[in-house]
C-alpha cells in the first residue's frame, strides 16, 4: 500500500540523510506529494463525492511532514479547499492531528465560507469602483488600485472608506469585521499592478488572490494602507495611510530620519542616542509628500552606549525621503516603566 511504500522509502532515505540533504529535500517535494495528493484525492472522493477536485499540492517538508493538497469546488468558482494530509497518518485516519473526515469537512465549510465573505467584500467594493486585485493570506486586507497625489489622497481615500462602509454594512451587524476597531485597505498604484503576477485564470478566485506570488509582486514596491475607524457599524470613511515600503527603502528612511533628528537633539542633549526603532509614519491629511510619525531617543547613552527603552520621543513631519521640514516637537515620559509606550496621538 501507499502507506508501507512511504514507510520503506524514508527509512532508506533517513540511511542516506548524512550523504545528501539535497536529494532528501528533492525527493520528500516530489514522492510525499504524489502520495498525499493521492490519498487526500481517495479521501475527498469518498466524503464529498464529485463535490471536490485536486488542483495542486505542495510540500510541508522541512516545517513538518506531509502535504497541502488544494481542491477547487464544483460550482463555486471562488472557493478554495486547503487540506493538510500526510499518507502515514491518513493510514490511521489522521490528517494534521485531526480525525481525516472531520478535518476535510471542516477544510471545505472554511473554504466556502472565504469564498462567501470574498463575495462580500468584492460586491461592495465593485459597487463603489474598486477592483479587488490581491487579498491577504487570510483573505484580508483586500489590494485596490488608485493613484494617490496630493491632488487625490482625500478624494480617494473617501471613496475607500465608502467601500468599506458597504463592506461593513453587507457583512452583517454580527460579524467579525462589524465589530473590529478598525478596517484596513491596501493601495497599489496602477503602474505596480499592471506590471503583477496574475496567476492562471482557471485557478478558484481566493486561491489566485492570496498566492505569496502575487503578493510579492505587489510589495516588492511602495504602497499605501489606509487604515478606517469602525464603531457600532459605523466607519469613519474619512481615513488615514502610511506608506508601506520595501525593506530597503524603509532602512534608508530611518536613518535619513533618525540622523537628522539626532543632530537637532546633539543642542540640547551632546550626549544623546537615538533608537533605531521606527514607529508608524503618517501621511498628513491631504497630503503624500509629508508624513508625521516618533522617533525615540535617549538623552545618555545607556549600557554599552545604547539607547534601550527610550522614556522620550520627537515628533517630526518629514518629506518623502525622510528629511525633517517645520518644527520637532518633544515629548517626554512616554513609556510606562521599561514597557509600553504611551505615545500621544498625532
Amino acid at each position: 500500500m501507499a502507506g508501507s511504500r512511504r514507510r520503506r522509502w524514508r527509512a532508506a532515505l533517513t540511511g542516506a540523510l548524512a550523504g545528501s540533504l539535497v536529494v532528501l529535500v528533492g525527493a520528500c517535494g516530489v514522492v510525499d506529494t504524489e502520495d498525499d495528493r493521492r490519498a487526500a484525492e481517495e479521501l475527498a472522493e469518498k466524503h464529498f463525492p464529485g463535490q471536490l477536485k485536486a488542483i495542486g499540492a505542495r510540500t510541508l517538508f522541512p516545517g513538518s511532514g506531509g502535504s497541502e493538497v488544494t481542491f477547487a469546488v464544483t460550482g463555486d468558482r471562488d472557493a478554495v479547499v486547503r487540506l493538510r494530509i500526510d499518507t502515514d497518518e491518513a493510514d490511521r485516519g489522521m490528517c494534521d492531528r485531526k480525525e481525516c473526515a472531520g478535518a476535510l469537512a471542516e477544510a471545505v465549510r472554511r473554504g466556502r465560507q472565504q469564498a462567501e465573505d470574498f463575495r462580500t467584500l468584492r460586491d461592495a467594493f465593485d459597487a463603489c469602483g474598486y477592483d479587488v486585485v490581491a487579498l491577504g493570506p487570510t483573505g484580508t486586507p483586500p489590494y485596490v488600485v488608485a493613484e494617490l497625489t496630493n491632488a487625490t489622497v482625500t478624494k480617494v481615500l473617501g471613496e475607500i472608506g465608502e467601500c468599506v462602509q458597504r463592506w461593513v454594512t453587507a457583512s452583517g451587524p454580527g460579524s467579525a469585521l462589524a465589530k473590529a476597531r478598525a478596517s484596513y485597505v491596501n493601495v497599489v498604484s496602477p503602474s505596480v499592478a499592471g506590471r503583477r503576477d496574475r496567476g492562471e485564470g482557471s485557478w478558484p478566485t481566493v486561491m489566485r488572490l492570496t498566492r505569496s506570488d502575487l503578493l510579492a509582486s505587489l510589495t516588492k514596491h511602495a504602497y499605501y494602507s489606509a487604515s478606517y475607524e469602525i464603531e457600532a457599524g459605523r466607519v469613519d470613511t474619512t481615513g488615514s495611510a502610511r506608506v508601506v515600503r520595501p525593506f530597503r527603502e524603509r532602512q534608508e528612511f530611518g536613518d535619513t530620519v533618525q540622523n537628522a533628528v539626532k543632530e537637532q537633539l546633539r543642542a540640547t542633549y551632546p550626549h544623546v542616542v537615538v533608537s533605531d526603532y521606527q514607529w508608524i509614519w503618517r501621511l498628513e491629511p491631504g497630503r503624500v509628500d509629508r508624513q508625521t510619525g516618533y522617533v525615540l531617543f535617549c538623552p545618555e547613552p545607556g549600557a554599552r552606549g545604547r539607547c534601550v527603552n527610550p522614556d522620550d520621543a520627537a515628533l517630526v513631519t518629514t518629506d518623502e525621503r525622510g528629511h525633517p521640514v517645520g518644527k520637532v516637537r518633544l515629548v517626554h515620559d512616554v513609556r510606562e516603566g521599561t514597557g509600553v509606550l504611551r505615545l500621544p496621538p498625532y
